[in-house]
């Protein structure tokens, strides 16, 4: 373990698996106290016992990120178990594939489909910052990291309701960002390639060849190299970083 963050109290949303858990991993071993959000209470809890196991403080935590009501439970929770929030980790998000539209077209996406995507990737996003921003700006500032993608750079053929959500999530992120400026608060989002995740893996049997020539390096990311940018953003390192979509996609949006 680190000292990097040691004191420091961290939310973070779809903790119990790939980029969530990632991060929450390499936060708690660089000395944070984290919060652990997810739908599922048996991967938050497992996260959580792994960060405890390691000798760090967890808080395992289950419920939507689209309920108002979960997540101001989260952000109270948090504070109630470690007396404060210094920062947080918004990553919480699902894919076309679970509303069962994945390569689907516009004119093919079902209303209620793209509603959900809406609800989870962009609604969770501003309902967390509502609640998140002021148990920051309680304990003097802090840092928020929101998940966007490189759809949120670029679209992409049949996901229209994922790429609609993460280019919100941009928007919403430097709006934030301006806002909260006053209140030592800074917001910035990363905007993550295709990587090794429970979300990408179903689609390599048939598409990954695909994937990997449209990547310059060949290969997927892997959760902890995402987990690394979220680490800096939410340290003191990043002290003069607000506003900012961070790509880490292997190439993919540059060529």
């Amino acid at each position: 373990m680190t000292d990097e963050m040691a004191g420091k109290v961290v939310l973070v949303s779809g903790g119990g698996s790939g980029i969530g858990r990632a991060s929450a991993l390499l936060l708690a071993r660089a000395g944070a106290a984290v919060a652990l959000a997810d739908l599922s209470a048996a991967a938050a809890e497992a996260t959580a016992g792994d960060i405890t196991a390691a000798g760090g403080r967890a808080l395992a935590l289950a419920g939507d990120v689209s309920n108002e009501a979960d997540v101001a439970r989260f952000v109270t929770a948090t504070v109630a178990k470690f007396g404060k929030l210094d920062g947080a980790f918004n990553n919480a998000g699902i894919s076309p594939a679970a509303v069962g539209c994945a390569a689907t077209p516009i004119t093919e996406w079902r209303e209620d489909a793209f509603a959900r995507v809406i609800a989870v990737n962009l609604t969770g996003v501003f309902l967390a910052m509502k609640h998140e921003i002021a148990a920051l700006a309680r304990a003097g500032g802090g840092a928020i990291v929101n998940t966007a993608s490189v759809a949120g750079l670029v679209g992409l053929r049949g996901s229209s309701a994922y790429v609609a959500s993460k280019h919100g999530v941009i928007g919403l992120t430097r709006t934030a960002a301006l806002e909260c400026a006053p209140l030592g608060i800074r917001v910035n989002a990363v905007c993550p390639g295709y990587i090794d995740t429970p979300m990408v893996a179903p689609h390599m049997p048939t598409r990954g060849e695909d994937i990997l020539r449209a990547v310059p390096f060949a290969r997927l990311g892997t959760p902890e190299e995402i987990a690394e940018l979220v680490l800096w953003l939410l340290s003191d390192r990043a002290s003069f970083v607000t506003g900012a979509a961070y790509v880490a996609d292997g190439g993919y949006s540059a060529a």
